[in-house]
């Protein structure tokens, strides 16, 4: 019912184009397309599963249908910078393809350089790597696979929660190590049960979340610009929060959940922070540049925060010398959540989807789209 309320708002918020947005036509117009996909390279893992299709060896498993329909699929890792590849086929490509692994920044001034672009896909979900309001601008259409790693990211949350509530990693490094002090874990470890868990933003993750939450008896509470429809609120549980800030300090587990924004930007800087219970964990598998990256370290370093994991940096891939790395009490992983094998076979075939539907001029999935006819998702106002 609620899931059927967002989709439904989504469709009425594109609606109606911008008369001030000139709108490229999306339907591609006969003739051969040039189409770059830009992934992680996977060297000796590629060939590994043959459903490793995230990757850039195996490109979505979608070159042999695209070259035998006439197109030209250029794939690279090499993405940042001018003299990089993906910069060489900016002003000729027609469309680009993305993933949030391994995202093509997509700035304004690429987007001007791009004269023939009608289409940003992005291979999974969260489509921040494009300058959106540009985008909208140039009357560029983009989209992204709705719910193709939904259930890949909550249950990675979910592991996460329970790594840092049970302090695990300190006594796998010291099996790692040779080592066996059960007091040096046992000191900080707990149950889940009974704790309060809160979710900034409660969309298709962030209700999944809860739901898998609901069987450890939790004190589930959720914040959102919507409210959760009262029958599935009443099903899994959980609380709405309309004050984000009283959530915040009743929460002994903060997860986020919410997409990056001008608005969430920086949102967890040194005041919201403090704000938050002291001990708090925080798992983010959101975005990192929705928290300040200095603020989080801080508070890593002083307690205020006992824990804190997620797969999501600014900028990805994260460098060697981000101070994320070296906090303490950290459980983080490079950005692997939502790229799972199931997840990496939904995405594809929703790329591939998208694409057929682009050739052939037919709408998308009204939940796909990101910015469509000059207006952006609700979600990303």
């Amino acid at each position: 019912m609620a899931m059927r309320r967002v989709a439904s708002t989504a469709a009425r918020a594109f609606a109606s184009p911008s008369s001030l947005v000139f709108t490229r036509q999306l339907q591609a117009s006969p003739g051969p397309k040039k189409i770059v996909g830009v992934f992680y390279k996977a060297n000796e893992y590629a060939e590994m599963n043959p459903n490793f299709l995230g990757c850039a060896e195996n490109a979505l498993g979608i070159r042999e249908w695209l070259e035998s329909k006439g197109h030209e699929y250029i794939v690279t890792p090499d993405k940042d910078g001018p003299d990089s590849e993906l910069e060489k086929h900016i002003p000729d490509l027609h469309v680009l393809i993305s993933t949030p692994f391994h995202p093509a920044y997509v700035t304004a001034e690429r987007i001007k350089k791009a004269k023939n672009l009608q289409l940003l896909l992005t291979a999974g979900i969260g489509s921040d790597h494009v300058d959106l309001k540009a985008a909208a601008a140039a009357g560029l259409t983009v989209a992204e696979v709705t719910g193709s790693n939904t259930v890949s990211v909550a249950e990675d949350e979910l592991m996460r929660i329970l790594i840092l509530v049970r302090n695990f990693l300190p006594g796998h490094h010291q099996v790692i190590n040779g080592d066996w002090n059960v007091a040096g874990i046992a000191y900080r470890a707990y149950d889940l049960e009974g704790k309060t868990v809160g979710t900034v933003g409660a969309g298709r993750i962030g209700r999944l979340l809860l739901q898998r939450l609901k069987p450890f008896n939790c004190n589930l509470l959720y914040h959102d610009r919507l409210k959760m429809d009262p029958e599935l609120e009443s099903q899994i549980g959980a609380k709405f929060e309309e004050d984000l800030d009283k959530m915040l300090s009743k929460c002994d587990i903060v997860v986020i959940n919410t997409p990056l924004t001008e608005k969430t930007k920086g949102m967890f800087d040194k005041e919201k922070i403090a704000k938050l219970k002291k001990g708090v964990l925080i798992v983010n598998n959101a975005r990192g540049a929705i928290m300040d990256t200095q603020a989080v370290v801080d508070a890593c370093n002083s307690g205020h925060i006992a824990g804190y994991s997620g797969d999501v940096w600014y900028p990805q891939p994260a460098p060697k010398d981000h101070p994320w790395r070296y906090m303490p009490n950290q459980a983080m992983t490079p950005h692997i959540s939502g790229t799972t094998i199931d997840a990496q076979l939904r995405y594809a075939a929703g790329t591939k989807d998208m694409l057929d539907r682009y050739f052939k001029g037919e709408d998308f999935p009204a939940e796909n789209y990101i910015v469509k006819d000059g207006e952006l998702a609700p979600q990303y106002r």
